[in-house]
């Protein structure tokens, strides 16, 4: 097991929904492409692989990210990632895109 600093923290879709209107985490969507234009949750960025480095860059590393992708799997090791470029706060959102869709459907934005 690794120590705390490495550790990706999980936090559920209704955690997030009540952090979303106070603008402290920044969430960021790993879907591809057409996925995250057919729908994501407010606010979310698109990250990928184009435009990981410059996001890393240009992030504020003590700013909490939350990390989405379909169903809270892989968002985890996108989670480990940034944690591993200085990110002091990095959560992987349990369910996923999937659930959210499915608890706050009025909270997407195409």
């Amino acid at each position: 097991m690794s120590d705390n600093s490495t550790s990706v923290q999980h936090m559920s879709v209704s955690e997030l929904h009540d952090l979303l209107a106070t603008g402290s985490h920044k969430v960021v969507d790993i879907r591809d492409a057409a996925s995250f234009a057919n729908g994501h949750i407010k606010q979310a960025s698109h990250l990928t692989n184009d435009n990981i480095v410059d996001f890393v860059r240009e992030a504020d590393l003590d700013q909490p990210v939350v990390v989405c992708c379909y169903h809270g799997i892989s968002s985890i090791q996108a989670a480990q990632y940034l944690l591993s470029q200085d990110f002091t706060e990095v959560y992987s959102l349990d369910g996923g895109f999937t659930q959210w869709q499915t608890q706050y459907p009025e909270n997407i934005e195409r």
